[in-house]
Order: C-alpha cells, then sequence, then structure tokens
C-alpha cells in the first residue's frame, strides 16, 4: 500500500520510499499516487532535475487522466522558471487532495523564505508592489512583517529597503551588484542558486495587527 504524504517539511526517508514504489511498480508503471507524491516532494526538495524527468517518464495516459499530478507539475514549471508569484498562483488554483496539500503549504513557505533571502541580498531597494507579489501577501501584510523585523518602508516613495543579513545565509551570482533590479529580470543569467539554507523563517511574515506600520519610529500610514 502506498505511503500518503501527510507532513510539512522535506522527509528524505519518505522520498526514498516513494522511489522504491516506483522502481518496484509492476511493469515498471507505478500509481497515479506514487507520481504525485514523488513529484511534489521532488519540489519541496527543489529537486528540480529529478522532478523533470519524473514527469517525462510518467505515462501520457496516467498525466491525462489524473489532473492534479498536471496541477504539480504546473507549480513545477513556475518554480523551473523562478516564477515566484506565478508558484503561489498555481499553488492556490487548485483544489489539492488531503495526501498532497501539507506538502504544498510547505512549498508556499520554503519559496516565501527563498524570495525573502534573495531580496535580501540582491536589492538595495524595491517597490513595495514587486516585493508583495515576490513573496506571495498583499502590499500591507508584506510590509508590515518586514518593517517589523528591521528592513526600512518609505510610504511617499512606496520603496522598501531591505536589511542585509549577517553570515552566508544565501550564496547567490549577482552579475551587476550595483544595479537594483526588478523581480521579472532576475533569469538564470543573473543569479544562481545554491544549497544553503535560508536564514529567514515563517515568523518574518507574521501578520502585524492594526492598519498601519512604523517606519523609524514614527507612525505612519502605508
Amino acid at each position: 500500500m502506498p505511503v500518503s504524504v501527510m507532513m510539512a517539511e522535506f522527509d528524505e526517508n519518505l522520498l526514498l520510499q516513494f522511489e522504491t514504489q516506483e522502481l518496484e511498480a509492476p511493469g515498471g508503471i507505478a500509481t497515479p499516487q506514487v507520481y504525485s507524491q514523488l513529484l511534489v516532494l521532488y519540489l519541496l526538495n527543489n529537486d528540480m532535475n529529478n522532478a523533470r524527468y519524473l514527469w517525462k517518464r510518467i505515462p501520457q495516459a496516467i498525466k491525462t487522466a489524473n489532473p492534479e499530478l498536471a496541477a504539480i507539475w504546473a507549480v513545477g514549471q513556475r518554480i523551473w522558471q523562478r516564477d515566484f508569484p506565478g508558484i503561489y498562483t498555481a499553488i492556490d488554483a487548485y483544489q489539492w487532495s488531503e495526501s498532497i496539500l501539507p506538502v504544498m503549504e510547505a512549498l508556499r513557505e520554503s519559496t516565501r523564505r527563498r524570495a525573502y533571502g534573495l531580496v535580501a541580498q540582491a536589492y538595495t531597494s524595491i517597490s513595495a508592489e514587486d516585493f508583495a507579489a515576490f513573496v506571495g501577501y498583499s502590499v500591507e501584510e508584506a510590509v508590515k512583517g518586514v518593517v517589523s523585523h528591521g528592513w526600512q518602508a518609505d510610504p511617499n516613495t512606496r520603496m522598501i529597503m531591505p536589511q542585509k543579513p549577517g553570515g552566508g545565509a544565501v550564496s547567490l551570482l549577482i552579475t551587476n551588484k550595483n544595479r537594483c533590479v526588478s523581480p521579472h529580470s532576475m533569469t538564470h543569467s543573473s543569479i544562481r542558486f545554491h544549497s544553503e539554507p535560508i536564514l529567514f523563517t515563517k515568523s518574518l511574515f507574521q501578520r502585524v495587527n492594526g492598519s498601519a506600520c512604523f517606519f523609524q519610529n514614527k507612525h505612519v500610514n502605508w
């Protein structure tokens, strides 16, 4: 009997179980459930090479007959394209099954952490609208979250000034360090991702009560 994915964080042992189930499947063809759970775990682990190879070897008939499998891969395509707003949109676009939903929620949060770390490293300033799209929150939620953790936000220019993290939380290769770029211009040629963990956690995006934010100890409306 296939093991169900009932977790919120990547579990290497669980991944190995699903890989074994695929290898030992009769006739070399696993069940749609095994394919779906293996694919979503690859995405959570940011293992896009194995995710792509898996998608290619899944029989077309299984892809066509299982819309959730196709929806998982739609998320994977956005990850491959580094389309952060598209990742959140693709996750929200489908009513996930009970076994896949916890992993998709974990994937959403890991994507936000990655986006937060990229902005902290790559930007000296970014518009509130671009930043909100990058982390998948409303402008108000995004601004409140980062201001409460030390970033600066100017309500007049609607710009956010990230606070650079200490240590090597995110390892990036930026081809033009003096240029403030938009999220839409971040491509393979401008940023290289590495496997170091992101320093920031979900707590950085906690909702702050009220409808205003604080900027340099002054109470201002956003």
